[in-house]
């Protein structure tokens, strides 16, 4: 229930700030919830009411995902342990960036960036250390008189000037001391890198197996994902393909109606990979295709014309 407001919230907030969205994702243990677009602002969104929840390998595929789309990754959540996530805090969740939705939406719609960012020991701010140095030295202020009226030493305010974060308290103190904003703010668009991994196919199910040596042979790079609504995605220098493969003709329909939404959003084509004679060649924007047929097929332009003929008929 907590879940599915968040979600909701979250989207709300996404709308508002005109964002394009996905379908939520609604299958389990999905590595996001909902892909948004404005412009050239692509990001991938999980959602989770206690952020401690997010594990690692899930952390990971989401960073991978989102940087095979040149996408940011984000955590939307409540709570972390038993605390409350605070207005304009970033929390940071093996190296994704975690807000609130009242944050979430001061960047997004009031183009409020936060100033906070939470660690080990407390609340901390970035200064910035050039205006810090002009602020002081412009008022005729030694280092030893900005660290006895803070309460500091005089190292502290030197390290300060070369860049070492403050507390909140301390950093408020300094603005006000100095009357000048000090504080850097803090983008929730994150981009990261990855090493590039290619689908072994000898540890897949046979479907699998021979749909990712299939792909591989007409020139496409294969990524396997195990959290998505999609298995893996099938890459070449121009196009990306949400790659799904028929394990469960019941789920089919299902997934290739999400696949297709997600697609819409992150400017990608959608494709799934049967090996047994489809009802259909299309299910909205999700183009079926057969193994048969790729084995058919000399290289990846002829598979994307097939893809574009299909999603167009």
């Amino acid at each position: 229930m907590r879940q599915d407001l968040l979600t909701d919230q979250t989207a709300e907030v996404l709308h508002t700030a005109g964002f394009v969205t996905s379908k939520r994702c609604d299958v389990r243990s999905r590595c996001f919830d909902i892909a948004a677009r404005r412009g050239s602002i692509l990001i991938f969104l999980k959602m989770l009411s206690n952020i401690d929840g997010l594990s690692e390998e899930t952390a990971s595929e989401l960073k991978k995902l989102a940087e095979c789309f040149y996408a940011s990754p984000l955590l939307v959540g409540e709570k972390a342990r038993n605390h409350e996530l605070q207005d304009g805090a970033v929390y940071v969740r093996y190296g994704v960036p975690a807000v609130n939705v009242d944050t979430l939406s001061d960047f997004f719609i009031d183009e409020l960036p936060p100033l906070i960012y939470a660690a080990p020991g407390g609340l901390y701010v970035k200064l910035d250390e050039d205006a810090l140095y002009a602020a002081r030295t412009g008022r005729d202020l030694s280092l030893g008189a900005i660290a006895s009226q803070l309460g500091v030493s005089r190292r502290s305010i030197r390290k300060y000037e070369e860049g070492m974060d403050a507390k909140v308290e301390i950093a408020v103190r300094l603005e006000a001391i100095l009357d000048a904003p000090l504080a850097v703010p803090i983008s929730l668009l994150t981009r990261h890198s990855f090493h590039e991994e290619t689908a072994k196919a000898d540890s897949l199910p046979p479907i699998e197996r021979q749909a990712v040596s299939l792909l591989v042979d007409l020139g496409f790079k294969v990524l396997p994902m195990f959290q998505a609504p999609f298995d893996m995605l099938s890459q070449t220098n121009k196009e990306t393909l949400l790659t799904g493969i028929s394990k469960n003709a019941s789920l089919m329909a299902k997934r290739a109606e999400l696949m297709s939404s997600i697609a819409r959003v992150v400017s990608a084509h959608s494709l799934y990979i049967t090996d047994d004679e489809p009802k259909c060649f299309r299910i909205l924007h999700t183009v079926i295709v057969r193994l048969q047929e790729l084995e058919d097929l000399d290289n990846s332009t002829e598979l994307m014309h097939l893809v574009r003929e299909r999603s167009e008929e």
